[in-house]
């Protein structure tokens, strides 16, 4: 009998109690952003109004939110970022918040390893720096909690955090150009290809400057053998934005036969607007 018990009791011990998988109630959701050269990598989970009053309710006002669900939302940057003059470094965070009716504190804080919003164990000298910004209404309803980037540009984003009828957002700045002119000497010293060349002025040109510069760079492509439809209409378009809009026709004239050739219609259509558009400017100046 004995021997029973204790056969008994081993089986009782060593069981494995399987659990169920189960849909949660807030999905989790991953956000991937890339800002210039910089990628802003989000994880989070998405709970849903499902009829609550949300902000000063489900989510009190002034006390630390997980911004989400379940674990703590993680916010991971792979290159330096500024955010409202603070510097957010290189690395992972957790992000919170302190909801107000009319300020909002967000967090960016150094301990990863709580659970959610880590209530007694949340230490506020692990911040690496908050942020105040005001909450605005937004004219619909957004259901689920979504996390969001819009306003890109090379150099900055904006974060926007929406649920229910309000709306945060968290403006990002990167220093692409800084980053960029590191890319193009590196690149330029290493056996530079037509491509290499035209790339540097496309960049130039988004960018809005160093025009010139970036005439050479594409008289450099073409020189390398780059004649293709975009290395000519790049071309005419940063010669329009030196005033020269002679010479940009005759690149877009160039343009625009190689792309009818290729059948490339998109370009056919840029190519004879910019054309009509540059003889009306160059007829008036």
């Amino acid at each position: 009998m004995r021997v029973f018990n204790l056969i008994l009791l081993s089986l009782l011990f060593n069981t494995t109690f399987s659990q169920i998988t189960h849909p949660k109630a807030s999905p989790f959701a991953k956000v991937v952003q890339e800002v210039g050269l910089s990628t802003i990598t989000i994880d989070y989970s998405r709970p849903a109004v499902r009829g609550r009053k949300i902000f000063g309710n489900l989510v009190p006002y002034g006390r630390i939110w997980r911004v989400g669900a379940n674990e703590s939302t993680k916010i991971t940057v792979d290159t330096d970022l500024e955010i409202l003059g603070n510097l957010l470094p290189k690395g992972t965070y957790a992000l919170y918040a302190f909801p107000d009716k009319e300020v909002w504190q967000i967090v960016f804080h150094t301990n990863t390893s709580h659970w959610g919003d880590g209530r007694k164990n949340y230490n506020p000298e692990e911040d690496l720096f908050r942020i105040s910004v005001s909450p605005e209404q937004i004219p619909y309803h957004q259901e689920n909690f979504l996390i969001v980037f819009d306003s890109i540009t090379h150099n900055s984003t904006n974060l926007n955090l929406i649920w229910a009828d309000t709306k945060v957002s968290l403006p990002f700045k990167v220093d692409t150009e800084a980053q960029m002119e590191l890319e193009i000497t590196a690149q330029l010293k290493e056996n530079p290809t037509a491509q290499t060349y035209y790339e540097a002025a496309r960049y130039l040109q988004e960018k809005g400057s160093d025009f010139q510069r970036a005439l050479n760079y594409l008289n450099l492509a073409l020189e390398l053998g780059g004649d293709t439809y975009y290395f000519h209409r790049v071309k005419s378009i940063v010669e329009a934005e030196l005033g020269n809009y002679k010479a940009a026709i005759s690149s877009a004239q160039k343009s625009l036969k190689i792309a009818t050739a290729l059948e490339k219609d998109e370009f056919v259509r840029m190519n004879e607007q910019n054309i009509k558009k540059w003889k009306a400017l160059l007829k008036n100046k």
